[in-house]
């Protein structure tokens, strides 16, 4: 039979395992608040999660990145979650996702190597990847990421036309081969109530949903043309410019439709 001082010591296991996990979630929340930047004006981090709706272990990530979105509006942070298609099939269709993100994220298996794609993912400026929801090796991507320099090459401009018809011109004084300019529509905030599948029964809300992403191959200047499929204060517009020999991000912007 147990003495008394062993059954205490067993049940603080428990207790202590908890104040660990929770310090430690406490811990890494606070480096989610403005994360340090060598140079706020000549550094960046471009965050790719792909995500679904399907995923169960998804709704972690997509918290992280609303974290980081809401606590770094002062960085160039640039967060774009790509909502793949392959989860469709498990009893819930994600009605964010689309075919082209999901071989978009198998480009990233081809330039990184990988084996797989599986969700949540995280890719950093093109360069690095991780599962989406862990804190610290996120955290550690983006403030590498934000220690390197890169020149500023991109500029934006938004005009209205008619209707919710707008275009998106750029202008670029990049020289590099092998590289193309994307253009990300992108909803700031939504939500969705899971009725089946993974997640069924929650409410699943999102940020920095991308809705469409056009590319072409980088000039001096150019132009795209998009719809939004509602009120302007929703949205904005991410462009980057990347190696399609590397996957490396070179530069990106981004401007908020809000303020057009």
């Amino acid at each position: 039979m147990k003495s008394i001082k062993e059954i205490l010591y067993c049940l603080s296991l428990p207790l202590s395992i908890l104040l660990i996990m929770a310090f430690k979630g406490f811990a890494d929340d606070k480096k989610l608040v403005n994360i340090k930047s060598h140079n706020a004006d000549k550094s960046f981090a471009l965050v790719e999660l792909f995500t679904s709706e399907g995923c169960w272990s998804c709704p972690p990530a997509d918290e992280l990145i609303a974290k980081l979105e809401k606590n770094n509006q002062n960085k160039k942070l640039f967060i774009m979650a790509f909502h793949v298609d392959y989860w469709d099939h498990q009893g819930w269709k994600d009605r964010f996702s689309q075919s082209k993100f999901t071989e978009r994220q198998k480009q990233y298996a081809t330039w990184m190597n990988l084996s797989t794609c599986y969700t949540p993912q995280m890719v950093i400026n093109g360069k690095t990847e991780m599962v989406g929801s862990e804190t610290g090796k996120v955290l550690q991507g983006i403030q590498s990421a934000l220690l390197e320099t890169h020149p500023e090459n991109l500029r934006l401009k938004v005009e209205q036309k008619e209707g919710k018809n707008i275009q998106v011109s750029y202008t670029s004084t990049s020289n590099a081969k092998n590289t193309d300019i994307l253009v990300a529509l992108v909803q700031k905030h939504a939500s969705s109530q899971v009725s089946a599948g993974e997640n069924a029964g929650k409410s699943l809300l999102h940020v920095q949903v991308v809705h469409e992403l056009q590319s072409h191959r980088i000039k001096a200047q150019d132009s795209f043309s998009f719809k939004l499929p509602d009120t302007k204060n929703q949205w904005e517009i991410i462009a980057f410019e990347q190696n399609q020999k590397s996957g490396e991000i070179i530069d990106a912007t981004s401007i908020s439709l809000s303020h057009q």
